[in-house]
């Protein structure tokens, strides 16, 4: 159960419709979540560190993440973050 991280081309985010997406901003701070749907998100700002009892990832700016089904994790948001997300 790992966490998907890529960067993906302006191209490619087009065709995924970023810009329909819901929004979501995070200021710094640290909180336990799990994620009972797989989501994609895309990070425009900010950066944060993940952890699961599997691994620890840094996501940022640039970011296209996949959370998958079942994932419970811990968010430790050091820059204010700002994403866009759906639920597959």
């Amino acid at each position: 159960m790992k966490i998907k991280i890529n960067r993906p081309s302006e191209e490619r985010l087009q065709e995924l419709d970023i810009k329909t997406w819901d929004k979501w901003e995070g200021t710094p701070s640290t909180f336990d979540w799990e994620y009972d749907q797989e989501e994609v998100a895309y990070v425009f700002n900010g950066k944060a560190k993940i952890k699961s009892e599997w691994e620890e990832v840094e996501i940022k700016s640039g970011d296209l993440v996949v959370f998958p089904k079942g994932l419970k994790c811990s968010w430790t948001i050091f820059d204010g973050i700002k994403k866009v997300y759906r639920f597959n």
